[in-house]
């Protein structure tokens, strides 16, 4: 049973599925998209690297799990429970992963998370696309606060946030399992009106 709130929601339901999922524009020719189920091998590709395979433990096996993520995504978006886009080069090649997700409507915020495959390291991928991800999130009455967490050892995904604009506010003990254990996860955020 779910309580009525004393303040209205900061998103009222259906705004943010008013449309399709848009499509978003990032620098150097970044296209964000819906995934597309001939997105599949590539995605299937990119979890067999060791850095994306190291920070992310939920995994696709095979070709059918990833076109069931893809329907997970886009029923998500239709719920409006979260958005996951393809990061690509002129809209095809397929260079990263950009999900919001966990929307919490009544307080108008999400989780970011994300990954770069090996060929498009270094080269300002990760944080261009959040950058483009939080500027439509944030932005015409959408989402309020935007927060993202990764281990305390991945000084990479640290450099993407810092440099897309979420500030560094905490550590969070042992909050996360990964392969070789428990691991302290850093938080940042960004809310509407951050620089």
């Amino acid at each position: 049973m779910r309580f009525p709130l004393s303040t209205p929601p900061a998103v009222p339901a259906g705004t943010l599925t008013t449309g399709p999922q848009p499509t978003l524009f990032a620098a150097d020719g970044l296209v964000l998209r819906p995934w597309a189920d001939e997105d599949a091998p590539a995605v299937l590709a990119a979890y067999q690297d060791p850095e994306i395979r190291r920070w992310h433990t939920r995994r696709p096996a095979s070709p059918e799990q990833v076109l069931d993520w893809f329907a997970h995504f886009h029923r998500a978006w239709r719920q409006e429970t979260g958005a996951s886009w393809a990061v690509t080069r002129d809209g095809r090649e397929v260079v990263g992963r950009m999900t919001l997700g966990g929307f919490n409507l009544d307080d108008g915020e999400a989780a970011c998370a994300y990954w770069v495959v090996p060929a498009a390291r270094r080269a300002g991928v990760a944080s261009g696309a959040l950058r483009a991800v939080s500027a439509w999130a944030l932005g015409d009455g959408r989402l309020h606060r935007l927060w993202l967490d990764h281990s305390t050892g991945n000084a990479a995904s640290c450099r993407v946030a810092v440099k897309a604009g979420f500030r560094l506010e905490g550590t969070k003990r042992s909050a996360a399992v990964h392969d070789d254990g428990r691991h302290d996860m850093h938080l940042h955020a960004r809310v509407r009106g951050d620089d």
